[in-house]
């Protein structure tokens, strides 16, 4: 793949950065009224979806194993989080929302305006075409039908 760098793809670049950035700030803030730091409250928002082992959570967040533990004993001191056997392998330890989590959770999600607000402007199609792209330059397969 060529390494391209005309001004088109650093605008591309540049405006990517800064809809990330206000993201991230806003997901701080948002995770902050919850007395949540934003690692807490994207691990809570990954286990609201599936309990998951660990070694798949710090894969997921891209970080090591031994953060994840900590951030997990925090979560589950406040009631958030529990620990619970793998039904299939019962060596290996699940974290899992609890109740309280997942109603932190999805209180967390509807607080997040930022990423909403923006896309409410755009159209269905445009919306369908952002995310195939989005997709595209991260690898994942993009859906036939959308």
């Amino acid at each position: 793949m060529a390494h391209t760098s005309d001004r088109l793809t650093l605008e591309v670049v540049d405006l990517i950065g800064s809809v990330v950035a206000r993201y991230h700030h806003e997901y701080e803030d948002a995770a902050a009224k919850y007395a949540l730091t934003g690692a807490q409250a994207g691990v809570l928002g990954l286990l609201s979806a599936d309990p998951l082992p660990m070694r798949r959570i710090a894969q997921k967040l891209k970080c090591e194993p031994s953060n994840v533990t900590g951030i997990v004993d925090r979560l589950e001191s406040r009631g958030l989080v529990e620990r619970r056997p793998d039904p299939v392998d019962r060596r290996v330890k699940l974290a899992a929302a609890t109740e309280e989590g997942h109603r932190i959770a999805a209180q967390l999600r509807e607080s997040l305006d930022f990423a909403r607000e923006p896309l409410a402007e755009l159209t269905v199609t445009e919306r369908t075409l952002l995310r195939d792209l989005l997709k595209r330059m991260l690898g994942t397969p993009v859906p036939e039908n959308g």
